[in-house]
């Protein structure tokens, strides 16, 4: 699908599921600059725009609203993207808003937020390192994931999570099979090792296992 028809459907989705101030918002935020990000940055990296929310609103932490230029929402992560551009409002910047600025990605960190920032400039003249950027941090974070564990797994083992975070946490045996092609007792024994990790639990079965857990990423200890 080209980016034209794709980017159209996006935002429609997102028209669609607001209303009042937050509809407002995306109509008004969604700008040149943004619209760049999609063309030259998001799309040529991924094909799709699934999990990505534009002028996405978060609460700060005086119960005040803020919204993000993009962030992109998954079960165990989430990452904020801004846009930054070198225009006049940077120059009349004042103290309070500066510091104002600050606060709020203070906040975002410590809210459990991933943070990436690009300037306009680069999104025009360094699309293909913007695209980089993104690709390792979310490559990075599925590496991390595995914490203390870290230099202990296999190829194996970390395709089991990152299969888990696709599907969003419960696998199964069969699953583990058919993905990474092994034999069925083979992916019942990597998923057992990855349990006896704590990396994955048991979720469901009795006598016959029959499905496996991502823990939650607060349950590991991650790097």
């Amino acid at each position: 699908m080209r980016f034209e028809e794709a980017s159209s459907i996006f935002l429609e989705s997102h028209y669609k599921q607001r209303k009042g101030a937050r509809l407002q918002r995306l109509k008004e935020g969604h700008a040149h600059a943004e619209n760049m990000f999609l063309k030259q940055v998001w799309y040529p990296a991924f094909g799709n725009f699934d999990y990505l929310h534009p002028e996405y609103e978060v609460n700060d932490f005086k119960d005040g609203v803020r919204y993000l230029d993009f962030a992109y929402v998954r079960k165990f992560f989430r990452i904020v993207i801004e846009v930054d551009g070198f225009g006049p409002h940077w120059k009349t910047l004042t103290k309070w808003q500066f510091s104002d600025s600050h606060n709020r990605q203070n906040d975002l960190l410590i809210d459990r937020w991933l943070i990436l920032r690009f300037t306009y400039d680069d999104l025009e003249i360094h699309p293909r390192r913007c695209q980089q950027k993104i690709q390792q941090m979310i490559g990075r974070w599925l590496i991390d994931f595995s914490g203390e564990h870290q230099d202990s797994l296999g190829f194996m083992e970390r395709s089991i999570i990152k299969l888990a975070i696709t599907k969003e946490s419960i696998v199964t045996p069969s699953e583990v099979s058919e993905y990474i092609e092994v034999g069925r007792k083979k992916a019942v024994k990597l998923l057992q090792g990855l349990v006896d990790k704590g990396i994955f639990e048991v979720s469901g079965g009795i006598e016959r296992i029959r499905s496996y857990k991502l823990m939650l990423k607060e349950q590991i200890t991650l790097m």
